[in-house]
């Protein structure tokens, strides 16, 4: 019988090769006879004698290498930027232009170097010259991952460490990545608009690879170069809901409790233009297209984007099952991100196991397959390449992976958020490093 697992593991590998950044960009940025076409507009450049560039997050240095590719700038021209990465991105610093500054961002959670970069990116935006505007385009290229990699708290006593805490018990609170960016947003210096702020009345152009549901880009990244729609009433009651305030440092709860919380800019105070490069619905449809040509019947499905990932897996399956009483030889696509929520005192010094998201979403649908009949594969992965404090993108897994006999010990791992290793043990774990790109989470259910 076909290996279900390999057709699934398939289907994602070439729906990402599909969606890489080098083509999105060339699609949609182009220079020809002394003007530069952004997806539909166009911009004299003839009329530019600077240009800035920012660029944060998991993609960031294969968006910013593949925008310098189309300009190609002559020699000498005043050209600067800020590219804050992945600590694996610095193989790339050595390429860098004259004029680019470089900081190896952390994530998941802020580093040093976040600072030092949001501060730098500020820094140069800032003392751009005003009175000639016009002269100046600024292109901001965000992708996920950059709310951590460029990060500097509104309240400049808040220390690095604190900062990094908060962030931490964030991530671990099982709030939607919109309600997280929601909090960092009023947090912080860069996020929620300031940084675009910062380039005052330069033309500023937004060149986004999406890791957030179509239509709340505001979020990505937190928002650093769009005007923020989400409020203090809003932040103040994600912080409720989910009990982050005794989560939180000392120095963060006095900050969200004070006066010092503001709200963000609003679509009335600044206008921004973004493109949106990538999304989830690029990996999606990619993966339908994939999933077709091997002979399946691709549905798309992304009702459960952000929703706990136990109830997604239930979801799921009831659905696959649905659909194959009308249809055989099925691929269930569903793109997005699932919560999973950790004890509160993971929130400080990770006192979890070795897994992610993906890899949790997927040993627990695969703990609901011990009655199941029919062959199904599962596979869960991040496009980043990287699923929480693990090595893996995620998992892939059948019936066979997980014969009954291992449904306690697989219940057992879930318990303790320790996925990794024990994939990791039978060859479901998926393991290609960072992607240089990130567009969410990729879920494919198949069945014959």
């Amino acid at each position: 019988m076909e290996n279900l697992r390999e057709v699934a593991r398939t289907i994602f590998d070439k729906a990402l090769a599909d969606c890489s950044v080098e083509n999105a960009v060339a699609r949609h940025v182009s220079v020809r006879e002394g003007t530069l076409y952004v997806g539909e507009e166009a911009i004299d450049l003839r009329a530019i004698h600077r240009v800035r560039i920012v660029a944060a997050g998991k993609a960031s240095s294969t968006t910013l290498f593949s925008l310098l590719r189309q300009l190609a700038f002559p020699a000498g021209f005043d050209l600067g930027g800020v590219l804050i990465a992945p600590e694996a991105s610095h193989r790339f610093q050595s390429n860098l232009p004259d004029g680019f500054q470089y900081f190896a961002g952390g994530h998941p959670s802020p580093n040093q170097a976040s600072f030092a970069g949001a501060r730098a990116g500020l820094a140069m935006l800032r003392n751009l010259p005003q009175d000639s505007p016009e002269e100046t385009l600024c292109f901001f290229l965000i992708s996920g991952g950059a709310s951590a990699m460029m990060e500097l708290p509104l309240d400049p006593t808040i220390s690095l460490a604190d900062t990094a805490d908060f962030h931490r018990a964030l991530v671990a609170s099982g709030a939607s990545i919109t309600e997280m960016n929601c909090v960092r947003k009023h947090f912080s210096a860069v996020k929620g608009g300031r940084l675009a702020l910062a380039a005052g009345n330069a033309i500023c152009r937004s060149l986004l690879i999406s890791d957030v549901p179509i239509g709340r880009e505001d979020a990505l990244g937190s928002g650093p170069t769009l005007p923020d729609t989400s409020t203090v009433t809003e932040c103040r009651e994600i912080l409720e809901r989910f009990v982050l305030l005794p989560r939180f440092p000392a120095a963060v709860r006095h900050f969200f409790e004070s006066s010092a919380l503001t709200e963000t800019p609003k679509p009335a105070e600044f206008h921004a233009q973004a493109t949106v490069l990538l999304n989830a619905q690029s990996l999606a449809e990619s993966a339908a297209r994939y999933a077709q040509a091997l002979g399946l019947t691709p549905i798309i499905d992304n009702t459960c984007d952000e929703w706990e990932y136990k109830a997604a897996a239930h979801y799921l399956l009831d659905r696959l099952r649905t659909l194959r009483n009308r249809q055989s030889n099925l691929c269930l696509i569903s793109t997005g991100e699932l919560s999973v929520g950790l004890p509160a005192e993971s929130g400080s010094h990770g006192a979890i196991g070795v897994g992610g998201r993906n890899q949790q979403f997927a040993l627990y649908a695969a703990t609901l397959l011990t009655s199941e009949d029919a062959p199904i594969a599962i596979l869960s992965a991040g496009s980043d390449g990287i699923d929480g404090n693990s090595p893996a993108a995620g998992a892939v897994l059948d019936r066979g992976v997980l014969p009954r006999g291992d449904i306690g010990t697989a219940c057992q791992v879930l318990k303790s958020f320790n996925a990794y290793p024990f994939l990791l043990d039978r060859n479901a774990a998926i393991v290609i490093g960072p992607s240089g790109n990130n567009l969410r989470d990729l879920r494919i259910l198949l069945t014959r």
